[in-house]
């Protein structure tokens, strides 16, 4: 079939790869507009759309696919289909019928559950042990076509959100070829998404990625780890942010009073609610990464330290 590819991030590239690898006809890529990106501010194409560059690919750029220049754009390809990873921008009518098998979409969760824009993060806060990925016709709702095609996938106890992802991206990039092999050969079998089992993964912003260590430390450990790389666990100490890396929990440990730091010359400790968690890799305020005993002995520590409030 002849495919518009449309996404944005890293996480999609896999998708396109085997895309292009494949026996379909990749006509072009949609993506959304180059962005600022570092200090400097430079106007930075997504990473799907240097790839598309470097194979030589049409490309259309925009957060508004919907409107009548770009669908005439999208029609000029000759696309049959559109296959979705992260495109990252709504997709709506008249955007939605332009094409005559519509838009196929791959997404990060086991459908119903996780719909919205950051799936693998909230599964993993949320203590889920399998996940995976799905593809599904994309209509008018937020992820709720029919699924067309599904794999499972465990959760391990470390995984954080950028290794689960990545994980993922490799896994769905063959079921989402498989998905396009059916619709051409006419097999596919959309089903629809029953009505119970549905969760919904909002965006994470850098304020729900602030750290409650009066929650478990099971619950510290998930919230840490599901918000790594991105947007970033953190906690407040002596007034500034302190981001955080991923913790392990220490449940043979003495408990701590929620927040209250202790630290030796090899590991530095933080309670919860039930035991404490320990720190791994830490970064101060306007430095980078450092194992959290260096910093720990450098920040000449008051025995009282607690983290997490306002005024450390």
């Amino acid at each position: 079939m002849r495919v518009l590819f449309s996404g944005t991030p890293a996480v999609a590239l896999p998708s396109l790869r085997a895309l292009l690898d494949s026996d379909h006809d990749v006509v072009g890529v949609l993506t959304r507009p180059p962005a600022p990106v570092g200090r400097k501010r430079v106007l930075t194409p997504s990473p799907v759309h240097q790839l598309a560059l470097d194979h030589g690919l049409p490309v259309i750029t925009t957060n508004r696919p919907h409107e009548q220049e770009v669908l005439e754009q999208i029609a000029d390809t000759g696309a049959q289909v559109s296959a979705v990873v992260a495109y990252g921008a709504l997709l709506r009518e008249p955007a939605l019928s332009v094409l005559p098998y519509g838009w196929v979409n791959l997404h990060f969760s086991l459908l119903p559950a996780w719909r919205g824009a950051a799936p693998v993060q909230h599964a993993i806060w949320a203590g889920d042990t399998t996940t995976g990925v799905s593809t599904f016709q994309i209509e008018a709702g937020l992820d709720t076509g029919p699924v067309l095609s599904t794999r499972p996938h465990p959760i391990g106890p470390e995984d954080t959100a950028g290794d689960l992802l990545e994980t993922l991206a490799h896994l769905g990039a063959p079921v989402l070829i498989e998905t396009l092999d059916q619709i051409e050969a006419g097999t596919a079998q959309p089903i629809p998404q029953p009505s119970t089992g549905v969760s919904h993964a909002p965006r994470l912003t850098s304020a729900n990625a602030r750290i409650d260590w009066n929650s478990s430390a099971a619950r510290v450990d998930r919230h840490i780890r599901a918000t790594t790389p991105a947007p970033g666990a953190w906690t407040m100490h002596a007034g500034r942010r302190l981001k955080l890396g991923p913790v392990r929990p220490q449940p043979d440990e003495i408990p701590l009073s929620p927040g209250r730091l202790q630290h030796s010359n090899d590991s530095v400790l933080v309670g919860t609610s039930t035991h404490p968690v320990r720190l791994t890799q830490v970064a101060p305020a306007g430095k980078g990464w450092m194992d959290a005993a260096d910093w720990a002995r450098g920040a000449r520590l008051d025995p009282e330290t607690t983290l997490g409030a306002t005024d450390g």
